[in-house]
């Protein structure tokens, strides 16, 4: 019997962070749900099918200034009041009318922060981000793990399984998981520490999921995997998804975001991958600067060696996909495919938007933009379910053989 040619393409989505003021804020701070209204018709409009909706502490609730912030505040979900039944059937009206749904919700903070008070806070405000899903329908949250700096890494594993596993419990009492991006967030804090969200790699990722899997939670916790910070790390696509595979997880990517991570060469020789380790200006006169615009210049550990690219607006030398130094595009969607236990038909690719010379505030300069990048990850996700089709289901079934060699993982 000869395989009929079936290419399964992922469902796109996009990141409403990608534009934090499409709404102006003295209009969603007194009407909060308008700012998803328009998000919904915004993303019809550059023809994005779905949405990530992204949550946030408001910034008058926040323990971080915006000024100490490498982007903007995204809260399109306004949680300062709860999300109820009422505001739910708002949203859901307008995802109706614009045809456009929801792929997750996203809050990203740091779910293991040192101060009792200030983590309380945010796991209350995560809760209130589980509930806000579970009314709108969604299977998932996205968000990170986060790290305690005034611990070892094997003192967070401790602190996940006593802080963390509850509200991977509370996932489960409303039938969500939760997909963990895996950003190690250098610039979170102005020590010198790189790795500040323990669930940075697949070491890691492993290691979480086993202390889920004691608590009967191993369904709640995913990955959102995100291959600009693959890069960051000096690691490729198809690797870690091989390793994955290999050690028997290649079930824990559930999701991804698509942005890209451009390493500056230059950088990289002045300073390694571990990024500027000092004169960065965050610290004054010995100890950290109480200034937050100062605070930003933490962040400098990652920006001086890679900066993100949205995806399609860059151009690539292919030698830097061998050196593990820019996402290759489109082996990362054929190596999900051969190597992930996915459903690519039912897998969201969310498009995440955080090239800062184009991060404009403006929907009209940066509708073009988004556009465009979210044809180029519809053209490349159609050309990699096109190839797997055909390489791995057509041509075998006709006894025809493959031509070439593609992409081998564990090798640069």
């Amino acid at each position: 019997m000869v395989t009929p040619y079936q290419p399964k393409h992922m469902k796109l989505s996009v990141l409403t962070a990608a534009l934090q003021e499409l709404t102006p804020r003295e209009l969603r701070d007194n009407d909060p749900d308008l700012a998803i209204e328009e998000w919904l018709a915004f993303s019809r409009d550059i023809g994005s099918p779905f949405i990530q909706l992204s949550a946030a502490l408001h910034p008058s609730e926040s323990d971080v200034p915006a000024e100490a912030m490498l982007d903007p505040v995204a809260n399109t979900l306004d949680l300062r009041q709860a999300f109820d039944a009422q505001r739910a059937q708002r949203v859901l009206a307008a995802m109706k009318d614009t045809g456009v749904g929801l792929s997750d919700l996203g809050y990203f903070d740091n779910m293991l922060v040192n101060d009792e008070q200030t983590r309380k806070m945010k796991h209350d405000f995560m809760l209130r981000v589980f509930d806000a899903a579970s009314l709108l329908g969604a299977e998932a949250v996205c968000g990170f793990v986060g790290r305690n700096p005034s611990l070892s890494m094997d003192q967070n594993l401790v602190m996940f399984e006593e802080v963390f596993v509850p509200l991977l419990k509370e996932a489960k009492a409303r039938g969500l998981s939760y997909r963990v991006e895996q950003c190690p967030m250098p610039g979170w804090n102005t020590t010198d520490i790189w790795h500040n969200n323990i669930a940075y790699a697949p070491g890691p990722w492993i290691a979480l999921h086993r202390i889920c899997e004691k608590h009967g939670l191993g369904d709640q916790f995913r990955i959102h995997y995100d291959p600009s910070h693959a890069v960051l790390m000096g690691q490729d696509t198809r690797s870690i998804f091989q390793y994955l595979k290999d050690e028997g997880y290649g079930f824990l990517i559930e999701g991804f975001h698509v942005k890209g991570q451009v390493t500056d060469s230059r950088g990289v020789s002045a300073w390694g991958y571990g990024g500027q380790t000092m004169e960065r200006g965050d610290w004054i006169d010995g100890k950290p600067s109480e200034n937050p615009a100062d605070q930003v210049n933490a962040w400098k550990k990652q920006t001086t060696i890679c900066e993100h690219e949205l995806p399609g607006s860059a151009r690539h030398d292919p030698l830097a996909y061998l050196q593990n130094r820019t996402v290759d595009w489109l082996d990362h969607q054929l190596a999900a495919r051969e190597l992930l236990d996915i459903d690519p038909s039912k897998t969201y690719l969310v498009v995440e938007h955080e090239y800062p010379p184009a991060r404009i505030q403006d929907r009209e300069k940066l509708a073009p933009l988004l556009k465009g990048s979210v044809d180029f990850c519809r053209a490349i996700d159609e050309a990699a379910a096109a190839m797997y089709s055909m390489q791995h289901e057509v041509m075998p079934s006709l006894g025809i053989p493959v031509q070439g060699f593609g992409r081998e993982a564990y090798r640069s």
